[in-house]
């Protein structure tokens, strides 16, 4: 058994080997809180949820790490222009993301660090960084000088003397025009701290540096996040970590864009869907399964027709799933390990769409045993098919998922006796030859969206799709 993922410093897929046997740390670049998610943020929490959840499957002890941002020019201009403070505006959204994590249906980090909770191991970077020649102080800002770190720019690729770093409202003093800012000067108004070098605020780059070397120290096997952040965010990220001293990650990972008419999700564009929306309209498990099902590092073009999509093929996934149960009259438990196939795809740089593939066949090999009435057949795919989507974090089984909001498990009975009194009736139209009004009886649950079969057991009712 070897893990095999796509490091994106490397430019290819390697076998994954860890720093510390059976152990794996894992930094993700988490929540910039200036607002609420949209889809495409959680994205990478989905994918990184998928990619810690096949670890723990294989093994391994996981450290998890996902930071949050919370102050930074977008959140200060937002303070300014809703004449909030900066720190409200952070902690509001902070809660907002962390609901849509758990909404659908993320693990919880290791630790979540927040950004303003750490200056002074940033100080201590930076002091480190001057003192080594890789930083200075200027106007009361502090930068990194590129041109000391000789891997500058590795990870994404790019020629320094074609570089165009981008610099921020009162970035002077710089030796460089592509130096970054690491701690910048206090502007009337604005959030600061005490240093050395006169109050200020850290620069974006600096925080993770210093969050990753607190938590993961000197050295750690994965870092994470999405393409957007490869440059500058990722790539000055390792210049600071490694000018310090510090191994910093060995492996990085990045997924893919959510996108809207080819162009990447984002609030600036104003195309954004918030997760708080979509899952009043859409069922969280639901949304988790079209987020978190294609590739991690494919594309995802959002639709409402894709939504649909995704929806009736979990439908056919949690169908066979309620059949059984009904069939072995209780609750059928996971598989101690998942199908080779299966096992085999996630290897496979977290190929999920490969593995999904290996869950629709076993439901399928299911349904053919429930039509041959082989209850232990259908069991048995149903102990594998639970053991997959647990790896997906997608059983509808898991109490995670039970009932899908506060009322929703008491809801569910409510509906299931209105909707029984509703099937005696039609059963009672049968049992009289009446088939008109039996099929009227059919036709109106249908048209309230839900779909009646009619077993030997009797007739039941599942939520067909929108």
């Amino acid at each position: 058994m070897t893990i095999r993922l796509y490091d994106t410093s490397a430019r290819q897929i390697r076998d994954f080997t860890p720093l510390t046997p059976g152990c794996v740390s894992i930094y993700l670049c988490g929540a910039t809180v200036q607002a609420a998610p949209h889809i495409g943020h959680i994205r990478s929490g989905l994918n990184f949820d998928i990619l810690r959840r096949w670890f723990t499957y294989r093994g391994y002890d996981v450290t998890f790490i996902r930071n949050v941002t919370d102050i930074d020019d977008k959140i200060i201009a937002k303070s300014a222009e809703q004449g909030r403070p900066w720190w409200s505006i952070g902690y509001e959204n902070e809660r907002a993301f962390n609901d849509g994590y758990h909404a659908l249906g993320c693990l919880p980090p290791t630790y979540e660090p927040r950004a303003t909770g750490h200056i002074t191991e940033m100080v201590e970077m930076m002091r480190g960084l001057i003192e080594r020649g890789h930083a200075y102080e200027a106007d009361g800002n502090v930068y990194f000088d590129v041109r000391s770190y000789d891997g500058y720019l590795e990870l994404s690729n790019q020629e320094l003397d074609n570089l165009l770093q981008p610099s921020g409202e009162g970035e002077t003093g710089k030796r460089d025009p592509r130096d970054f800012a690491m701690w910048k000067a206090a502007k009337p108004g604005e959030p600061s701290w005490e240093t050395p070098w006169g109050r200020g605020r850290p620069g974006w780059h600096l925080e993770c540096s210093a969050m990753a070397h607190k938590y993961l120290g000197t050295a750690f096997d994965i870092h994470g996040g999405g393409l957007d952040l490869i440059f500058p965010h990722h790539e000055n990220e390792i210049a600071q970590a490694k000018a310090y001293g510090d191994e910093f990650a060995r492996y990085w990972l990045h997924n893919a864009w959510v996108t809207m008419a080819n162009e990447k999700m984002s609030k600036s564009l104003g195309n954004s869907v918030l997760v708080s929306e979509m899952t009043k309209a859409w069922r969280p498990i639901v949304l988790r399964y079209y987020l978190g099902t294609p590739h991690y590092r494919s594309m995802i073009e959002y639709s409402e027709e894709a939504l649909r999509e995704a929806e009736s093929a979990f439908a056919r996934i949690e169908g066979f799933v309620q059949r059984v149960v009904e069939k072995a009259g209780g609750p059928v438990e996971p598989a101690a390990e998942v199908p080779l196939a299966f096992a085999e795809a996630m290897d496979d740089d977290l190929g999920v769409p490969q593995a999904l593939a290996v869950v629709h066949t076993t439901v399928r090999q299911g349904n053919s045993a429930l039509a041959a009435d082989d209850k232990e057949a259908a069991i048995a795919r149903l102990a594998e098919v639970r053991a997959m989507l647990g790896v997906l974090g997608l059983d509808p089984l898991d109490p995670h998922w039970a009932g899908e909001g506060d009322r929703g498990e008491d809801l569910h009975g409510v509906v299931d006796t209105l909707v029984r009194l509703v099937l005696q009736q039609r059963e009672a139209a049968r049992a009289r030859k009446d088939w008109p009004a039996a099929d009227a009886i059919r036709d109106q649950l249908q048209q309230s969206g839900l779909v009646i079969e009619d077993s030997p057991d009797g007739p039941r009712w599942t939520l067909g799709p929108r």
